[in-house]
């Protein structure tokens, strides 16, 4: 496995993982650790979501007891030394979605800056 110290997509992909773990979902604070501070969403309805927004819906809906979002067909593009495209299949209960998500590096480290969640039935 690639090191998430000096590998970018790595990093992301780390990154990406700890956000489908019901841990951090249901955290206030490790949410914030990993959103960057103008993070975006659009979310499977098609609603914008802003970063207080999907804290706070998360942390409410979550348990640490949930079971873990699935993750598939994961794939990571470096476009710049900073940012990370990646895709992926999440499986969440038997409803699955097409992801991307844009990771940046920051001061603070590899925070995500845009998610977008499709539904899909393949």
């Amino acid at each position: 496995m690639a090191d998430q110290r000096t590998d970018p997509v790595a990093a992301a992909v780390a990154g990406e993982l700890r956000l489908l773990d019901p841990e951090v979902r249901s955290s206030a604070e490790l949410m914030a650790g990993l959103l960057h501070p103008e993070f975006r969403e659009i979310g499977a309805s098609g609603r914008l979501w802003s970063r207080s927004e999907i804290i706070a819906d998360l942390v409410e809906s979550s348990r640490p007891s949930d079971e873990p979002i699935g993750a598939s067909d994961l794939a990571g593009l470096l476009l710049t030394p900073d940012v990370v495209h990646l895709t992926y299949v999440s499986d969440s209960g038997g409803r699955r979605a097409r992801r991307s998500s844009i990771w940046v590096r920051t001061e603070a480290g590899w925070r995500l800056y845009f998610h977008q969640g499709t539904p899909s039935t393949d």
